[in-house]
């Protein structure tokens, strides 16, 4: 064939792309095959969408903020009223309120959020499948932030106001964390799903390891107070942000290029639904495999409830540092936890493009990891930490594995029902969060009463849970589209 030279391409896919388009105005006896077409780079996708997504999920990690500031709230963490000696000793109590609230009214206080969660699953999950992910997200994300301002005076008129607080700042999160999944179902193809879903999850992460890594420092230099104003201001200029950055669609679009906007478009085109027909929620309730995910996300929420919520209590019961350093250990687990959910999703994608592991099989090894190594390394906390190093491993272990899940349970309602996956992720969201909500008040109980062996009927409960659950899973899981859900679409991989 004349004119035709073989050459060493070491350009990106969009100039592979613009080649072929020039080859085929130059030389139009020459055919190409669409086939061969690399996909679009997807450098727009992932330095936007994902960009705001990361912004967005990272926020809700504020809530975390209470875990620690609460250290320095109250006047004891321990039960029964052993004070917090370290604390007194380094704050400055002007700066730094300080309540009489027990280890019972502190679990309460810590699982409000979830109360308000519990009421917006279901309404956001259905709700995001109908109006504009962005206005959603973005008004519930800016009521979350003025919410976070309110904190210190709703704490100074008791633990009433505070908890109603907590309740309200619950349900604009709760509508946050279901309609951030929807985002996916119109930007992310199949193949680059596990990695765009775990940066966007593992965000809630790495904005908990950046809340705690500087609350303690803000407490001993400015007060608990001023944690809650900070980042209720910072929330409230993000917020603004997502607006300005977000889109709801591909095509909406305007700073994506035209090849990668229609390798989207039409890598998810059988995934495309009808919003007329009815929700199959009878076969819903009576899958195995929606129970099976329901139940995971259950042991997933209850586990992670407690090494969110409890870690600085339990460092501040154990190794009796000032809050600068608690801020420090309880931080460090959340960075782990993002690592590892960035690798689950990476693992995911690779082990799907190579075709090393049918999906099934990757969903179930994630959620084997996520739910088995918390309570593993719970129990080596307990009976295996003879010094400060060993505590400190085994509680960064113990906190951060969970974060696996997302290449499992925390993302497999996309692979049985895309379409109705806002509406699914509501539902087994909800159910989570029972067990989240359930865990973290059944913990203050348990502290409040028992202060001997606290710690390892709240460990020893948690692993029965998770061994439980994931049977279920292993068992029952599924990775294929279910027929109740192959009514408004094509049987795609995903």
């Amino acid at each position: 064939m004349s004119g035709y030279r073989v050459m060493n391409l070491t350009a990106d896919c969009q100039e592979v792309s613009n080649l072929l388009e020039d080859c085929k105005t130059h030389t139009p006896h020459l055919k190409i095959q669409e086939k061969w077409r690399p996909n679009p780079s997807s450098k727009k996708r992932r330095n936007w969408n994902p960009l705001c997504e990361w912004i967005t999920s990272s926020l809700p990690g504020k809530r975390t903020c209470l875990s620690l500031t609460m250290v320095a709230m109250v006047n004891s963490t321990d039960a029964h009223g052993l004070a917090n000696t370290t604390t007194e000793e380094h704050l400055d109590h002007n700066k730094n309120p300080v309540y009489n609230w027990n280890p019972q009214i502190q679990g309460f206080i810590f699982s409000s959020i979830f109360y308000g969660a519990l009421i917006t699953q279901i309404p956001a999950g259905y709700l995001s499948e109908k109006y504009s992910i962005k206005k959603m997200i973005g008004f519930a994300f800016l009521l979350s932030s003025l919410l976070s301002l309110l904190m210190p005076m709703a704490a100074e008129g008791g633990e009433a106001f505070l908890l109603a607080c907590r309740v309200a700042q619950g349900a604009a999160q709760g509508s946050i964390s279901i309609a951030q999944h929807v985002v996916w179902v119109k930007w992310a193809p199949p193949l680059e799903r596990g990695r765009l879903t775990s940066l966007s999850l593992s965000g809630i992460l790495l904005g908990s390891f950046v809340v705690l890594l500087v609350t303690g420092f803000i407490c001993q230099s400015l007060g608990w107070p001023m944690a809650f104003y900070i980042f209720g201001a910072c929330g409230c200029a993000l917020s603004l942000l997502w607006f300005v950055l977000f889109y709801d669609d591909p095509k909406d679009h305007p700073c994506i290029s035209i090849s990668e906007k229609e390798y989207i478009l039409s890598s998810l085109s059988q995934q495309v639904s009808s919003r007329t027909q009815s929700l199959p929620i009878k076969a819903m309730i009576k899958s195995l495999p929606v129970w099976a995910i329901a139940l995971g996300s259950f042991a997933f929420h209850w586990t992670n409830n407690i090494m969110v919520f409890y870690t600085p209590t339990f460092i501040n019961s154990k190794l009796r540092v000032n809050i600068k350093e608690n801020g420090l250990l309880s931080a460090l687990p959340s960075l782990f936890a993002w690592s590892f959910g960035i690798l689950a999703g990476h693992l995911t994608d690779f082990f799907l493009s190579r075709n090393i592991l049918r999906l099934v099989t990757i969903r179930k090894l994630f959620n084997t990891l996520g739910l088995l190594l918390p309570p593993f390394f719970s129990v080596c906390l307990l009976y295996w930490s003879f010094s400060f190093s060993s505590i400190t491993v085994f509680l960064i272990l113990a906190s951060s594995t969970g974060a696996f899940c997302m290449g499992g349970v925390l993302i497999n309602g996309l692979d049985i029902a895309p379409s109705y996956y806002g509406f699914l992720k509501g539902i087994t969201t909800l159910i989570g969060m029972i067990g989240g909500l359930t865990s973290s008040t059944l913990c203050g109980v348990i502290l409040n009463q028992d202060p001997e062996s606290a710690w390892f009927k709240i460990f020893f409960l948690m692993a029965v849970i998770n061994v439980i659950c994931l049977l279920f899973c292993l068992v029952f899981g599924k990775a294929e589209i279910q027929d109740w859900a192959k009514d408004r679409q094509e049987h795609t991989r995903l």
